[in-house]
């Protein structure tokens, strides 16, 4: 084979595997259209406040029964919780109920997201998730309430906050 037969194969090849990659990714995302309502999608692939955070006022983590974990991070001033974000490790249903429970959480004081952030809520929000699905919005409410908690008690001890490490 002649050197310019090589590059034209290497081409094709690559169009071929190019190809075979979009048609996939169409087909997946036509099956995630059959089984989830569009919220959750967009929350799956453009997350809000998917990021960790330094110094948080409120840090947990919590481990669902699937596996998956998640941390939430929050801020505080005064009363109000003025920011929140979240991580994981987890799949995309996960992800996009860690992004809705820091949607319905930031911006709120601290007694009305403990009220308002629950699995129901975020269930809600999203338009609903199988029954398999169910846990990943329970894992991302628990998540949500034990930060909360933990910025309580942080607030109560405030002269840790300058000694903390989050892991």
């Amino acid at each position: 084979m002649e050197r310019e037969d090589v590059g034209k194969k290497t081409m094709s090849t690559d169009d071929d595997v190019k190809k075979f990659a979009d048609e996939l990714q169409r087909e997946i995302m036509d099956r995630a259209r059959k089984v989830y309502t569009e919220t959750v999608i967009d929350r799956w692939q453009n997350p809000r406040n998917f990021r960790s955070m330094d110094r948080p006022d409120g840090h947990a983590k919590a481990k669902g029964s699937c596996g998956d974990t998640m941390e939430m991070f929050i801020r505080m001033e005064g009363d109000i919780i003025t920011d929140c974000s979240f991580s994981t490790d987890g799949c995309a249903t996960t992800i996009a109920c860690g992004s809705m429970a820091t949607e319905i959480t930031a911006g709120k004081t601290f007694t009305q997201a403990l009220a308002k952030v629950s699995t129901e809520e975020i269930l809600k929000r999203l338009g609903g998730l199988p029954e398999a699905d169910v846990h990943c919005a329970q894992l991302a409410a628990e998540a949500v309430r034990r930060a909360m908690a933990d910025a309580l008690y942080q607030n109560k001890q405030a002269w840790k906050k300058s000694y903390r490490k989050v892991d």
